[in-house]
Parts: C-alpha cells; sequence; structure tokens
C-alpha cells in the first residue's frame, strides 16, 4: 500500500506466480470513515477499514509492525478536512 496526499493505492497480487496485479486507488475524498484494529498479543497483524460510499468496505490486513498513531494523524488530516 502506498499513502499519497490524495489518496491510497493498494496492489493485490494474484496468482502463483505473482505476474497478475490488482491496482486499486481510493481517493481520500470519498473515504466515509475508517477504524483502524490494532495487534493484540497472538495476533500480530493489524487491520485497517475504509468505508466508501460508492464501493463500501475495504479492509487491508497488515503484517509485521506498523506506527498506527502516526498513521491516524495522517489518515485523519486526508479524511476529515
Amino acid at each position: 500500500m502506498v499513502f499519497t496526499n490524495k489518496r491510497v493505492i493498494a496492489a493485490n497480487v494474484q496468482g502463483i506466480t505473482g505476474s497478475k496485479v490488482d491496482y486499486t486507488s481510493l481517493p481520500y475524498s470519498k473515504i466515509n470513515a475508517f477504524s483502524i484494529e490494532t495487534s493484540g498479543t497472538f495476533d500480530l497483524d493489524c487491520e485497517i477499514e475504509f468505508f466508501l460510499s460508492e464501493v463500501g468496505r475495504v479492509r487491508f490486513e497488515i503484517k509485521g509492525s506498523f506506527d498506527l498513531i502516526s498513521f491516524n494523524k495522517m489518515i485523519s488530516e486526508y479524511v476529515l478536512t
């Protein structure tokens, strides 16, 4: 996932060889709400959900370490303005 000043761009690699890639662009102006789920004791992944009026819910699972506090501040600036 890439977070720009205008949108979120996600790449979903598909297939065994990874030769098929689906790119999704989500403009911040179309995001109505977002949700962040922190990692737990046994579940080390965190989740980010965006709610868009035209598309519905879009969920991303983030593996590994991720700075949720900085992300929350950044995404709030773009979505809530």
